[in-house]
């Protein structure tokens, strides 16, 4: 298992000053935060190295970024919805270039269990995405220690999750991760490594391109592996059925047939759906009303395609998941934004919410329908990172953990 220094083993932190990379990409709607999950998620670390006496210094990144620094993409409303969460105002600093002499300045003035927030990370453009040195080692002469606690970030090497490290290193200063990172190495880390079993993952989403990886490595950990999804019906054709309009990837039927043969030949149980929900076309808009019916997954028309398991299948991978003792799920069973279209992924929320198992949720998708479906709390651990957990799933390694010092 992974040993990292955390939070809790940098020591002497008054009057220190310490770096903490917040996962605050948050959405927003004229301005308005729409969703704090993660503002919330980054308070723990925070309020504790406010208790000890550490000058704060958060930084992150938020939106994509695309055309140059903008006011639609800066942080000034995390600043102000944080200074109202920890009762005390955070100091932002609204320079684009986010390193300056404003923030510098700002870092100088911080008395003991002050917090400032520097502006969007992204704004400094390729430094930050290509992990430039310059802007990694600026932001490290800002502080004495560094804290990543930015899980969602955590798959990118960029300068404010790993170029910093290094530059924090040469000056004799710590690098650990939050507790939001330790959380999810804990769950995510131990779930793929030293499951309690029986093991059983549930993936969905669309596109099976983007699971490979996870697929492979999965079948060796699980003991059950449940498909799902947009992603089943590159599976059901693999297996010779007819899947009509669906959404299929005829590039990687071969792969799909080989995993069939891998879970076989490892002895795993590999389920698929056996009826399917089917329409004429994709709801437009979303979650518009649309016509249903329900056919077995081998007798889908040429003119339908699947949008949802069907209730038998619902009830096929609900069953799978009572016996387990630790449940990974990625990817929604079908179009859950739709009403009419997500009694698939609320069948298995449902199935997850009542087992005793330990019961993870790997961000993105997955966690957008659990939290909206209101079984959030239901859950042992909703990741806050899609693509890192995803990566965690596969078995790589984030440069954001590996970058933090060992214990």
């Amino acid at each position: 298992m992974l040993n990292k220094k955390t939070v809790d083993d940098l020591k002497d932190l008054k009057g220190k000053k310490v770096l903490v990379r917040c996962d605050f990409n948050v959405p927003l709607k004229n301005g308005e935060i729409t969703d704090e999950t993660r503002i919330n998620a980054a308070l723990p670390t925070i309020n504790k190295l406010i208790r000890e006496g550490a000058k704060v210094i958060l930084c992150s990144h938020l939106g994509k970024v695309k055309n140059g620094p903008n006011e639609g993409e800066s942080l000034a409303p995390v600043a102000k919805r944080l200074s109202e969460k920890l009762g005390k105002e955070v100091v932002f600093v609204a320079d684009y270039n986010v390193t300056g002499e404003a923030a510098a300045a700002a870092a100088a003035a911080l008395e003991d269990g002050d917090v400032m927030l520097l502006q969007n990370t992204r704004f400094r453009g390729k430094e930050e995405t290509k992990n430039g040195e310059e802007f990694s080692k600026e932001l490290a002469d800002l502080a004495d220690d560094y804290v990543c606690d930015a899980f969602g970030s955590s798959h990118r090497a960029h300068a404010s999750v790993e170029g910093v490290t290094k530059f924090i290193s040469a000056k004799g200063g710590t690098n650990a991760v939050g507790y939001l990172m330790q959380k999810e190495i804990d769950f995510l880390g131990n779930a793929v490594e030293n499951p309690v079993r029986p093991f059983v993952a549930i993936l969905g989403g669309a596109k099976v391109a983007d699971k490979l990886n996870v697929i492979s490595n999965l079948l060796e950990k699980c003991d059950t592996l449940i498909i799902g999804g947009g992603m089943a019906y590159t599976f059901l054709k693999a297996q010779g059925k007819g899947v009509g309009q669906s959404l299929v990837d005829d590039t990687k039927l071969d792969y799909c047939k080989e995993m069939m043969e891998k879970a076989e030949k490892l002895g795993k149980k590999l389920l698929l759906p056996i009826d399917t929900v089917i329409a004429a076309s994709f709801p437009d808009p979303i979650d518009g009303p649309i016509e249903i019916s329900v056919v077995a997954s081998d007798s889908i028309p040429d003119d339908k395609q699947g949008l949802d398991i069907g209730p038998k299948t619902a009830e096929l991978f609900a069953e799978a998941v009572k016996s387990a003792k630790t449940v990974v799920w990625n990817g929604p069973m079908g179009v859950f934004e739709n009403p009419t279209l997500a009694a698939g992924t609320i069948a298995v929320a449902k199935a997850l919410a009542e087992t005793e198992a330990t019961t993870i949720i790997g961000g993105g998708d997955s966690a957008a329908a659990v939290n909206q479906l209101g079984f959030g709390d239901k859950m042992s651990h909703i990741s806050t990172g899609g693509g890192a957990s995803l990566e965690f799933l596969e078995g790589k390694e984030l440069p954001g953990v590996v970058a933090a010092d060992d214990k």
